[in-house]
């Protein structure tokens, strides 16, 4: 698709390096097509094997603890005295107990975070009714609707409990990474469709 100066107007001068960004751009597209099959195979082993993907996630968020935590500490004592250093070395030694039974109770920690996630999306749920009956406002059905099926989720998954913080966050997990694949994917498409610019002397 061929495009005169005048299609820039003042930013003329920019057209070459529009259009060399441009040219990158649909260069790279593949590797966001990549990118987001791989996702979204990911996302579908994450479903299939959502106790897997729990514990595994479980173990991966206290490394990270053990990691931050470590760094609290270490912080804490090189920056010297000052008034934060109790707080500072405090959120460290917590974050990496915190890490380390993360690490070695990886199922007990998961049952835990499921059961406060079920307890949110049940008061999220009734905040969003109560919301919706006692306020007219345009587009409250949608929000009573999100409140029900808010609240309907966090009585299932609190229902099953234990069973269910052994496949809850894997399950997310999995549909998440499925909806941001498809995202990627999408995008990839998106730019190889891009027209190319070519502008004239």
């Amino acid at each position: 698709m061929a495009a005169n100066n005048s299609m820039f107007g003042p930013f003329s001068r920019l057209a070459p390096l529009i259009q060399e960004d441009l040219k990158r751009l649909k260069d790279s597209s593949i590797y966001f097509l990549i990118l987001g099959a791989a996702l979204a195979a990911l996302g579908v082993c994450a479903i299939g094997y959502a106790a897997l993907f729990t514990i595994a996630s479980m173990e991966v968020l206290g490394f990270l603890l053990v990691v931050g935590g470590a760094m609290f500490v270490g912080g804490s004592f090189f920056t010297g005295n000052w008034g934060g250093f109790f707080l500072t070395l405090l959120m460290g030694v917590l974050q990496l107990n915190v890490g380390l039974m993360c690490i070695r109770h990886p199922a007990e920690i998961a049952i835990v975070y499921t059961l406060l996630m079920a307890f949110f999306f049940m008061v999220g749920g009734l905040f969003r009714i109560f919301a919706a009956v006692a306020s007219p406002f345009r587009g409250r059905g949608l929000i009573l609707l999100n409140g029900i099926v808010t609240l309907m989720l966090g009585v299932m998954i609190w229902h099953q409990m234990p069973f269910s913080g052994l496949w809850v966050i894997g399950t997310f997990m999995g549909i998440d990474l499925i909806f941001t694949g498809i995202s990627y994917f999408q995008i990839g498409l998106e730019v190889r469709r891009l027209p190319d610019i070519t502008p004239e002397a």
